[in-house]
């Protein structure tokens, strides 16, 4: 069986609700996670996804900020949330799929604009963030699982449009890519996205609204990720980062990445 799996920051579940079912109904993944949905459960909007055949979801939302989600067209059970840095922030929802493949989605901070954990309590809690997912991970048994999301750093050279202008922009430094490189290796994890596209090729997923025409400046950086472990590495068959949703109306500033297995 074929299992398609997207992670989009949607930036807005409702205000995107037309290009999230245009996604959906074009690619027809069986799993959408969702990050930055900021709504509230109980105002998600479930009807849009049901009548395109996604019935079951796990769901981590608060009024306007952050908001995790996970819509599917297969059952999901053992749904759960887990806090980190000790904030109530909605970031994280994970869920096990049939075959007992574990799905985690992550919205992790952005960090601000200030790459100084001393003057800034947003990147503080950054570093934070990471650390508590590295210790995370060296706990976690070997059972098939999936990490995804807005991960909010782009560690490779060839995963932004500058390496050397960008090294003190938030999202880049050295620091964060420390601690993101730390948290990688935790559980042995193994970059999906590069299992496809060589280490030094260029790979972005997003593009600042500043750009005003953004596939002309190519300004791009990969935030957006998919980490998968050892158990599900054989199974991976295909990935693509659908960039052309970029140019519709009204985007995010994220693109989905599709992920395919055969399980």
């Amino acid at each position: 069986m074929l299992l398609r799996v997207a992670t989009w920051n949607i930036n807005s579940v409702r205000h995107r609700l037309t290009l999230a079912r245009r996604f959906a109904r074009t690619w027809k993944p069986d799993v959408i996670c969702f990050q930055e949905t900021k709504v509230e459960n109980d105002k998600f909007p479930r009807a849009s996804f049901e009548d395109l055949g996604y019935t079951h979801f796990a769901i981590h939302g608060q009024k306007g900020y952050h908001g995790v989600a996970i819509v599917s067209r297969f059952p999901l059970e053992a749904v759960g949330t887990k806090q980190w840095c000790d904030s109530a922030d909605a970031r994280h929802i994970f869920a096990t799929l049939p075959g007992g493949i574990e799905l985690h989605n992550f919205y992790i901070p952005a960090g601000g604009d200030v790459a100084d954990p001393t003057s800034n309590p947003k990147f503080k809690e950054k570093l934070q963030f990471f650390r508590e997912l590295e210790s995370w991970g060296k706990t976690l048994n070997p059972m098939p699982r999936i990490l995804l999301g807005d991960l909010n750093i782009a560690p490779l050279e060839a995963d932004v449009w500058s390496h050397k202008k960008l090294l003190r922009v938030v999202s880049h430094t050295p620091i964060e890519v420390e601690h993101y490189d730390r948290a990688f290796s935790a559980h042995g994890w193994i970059d999906a996205m590069r299992e496809f596209v060589p280490p030094a090729a260029t790979l972005y997923t997003w593009w600042s609204y500043r750009a005003a025409d953004w596939r002309r400046t190519n300004k791009g950086r990969r935030l957006d990720h998919v980490w998968v472990n050892n158990a599900l590495r054989p199974k991976l068959t295909n990935m693509e980062v659908v960039d052309r949703v970029r140019g519709w109306k009204n985007p995010s500033d994220h693109v989905p990445v599709l992920v395919d297995f055969a399980v």
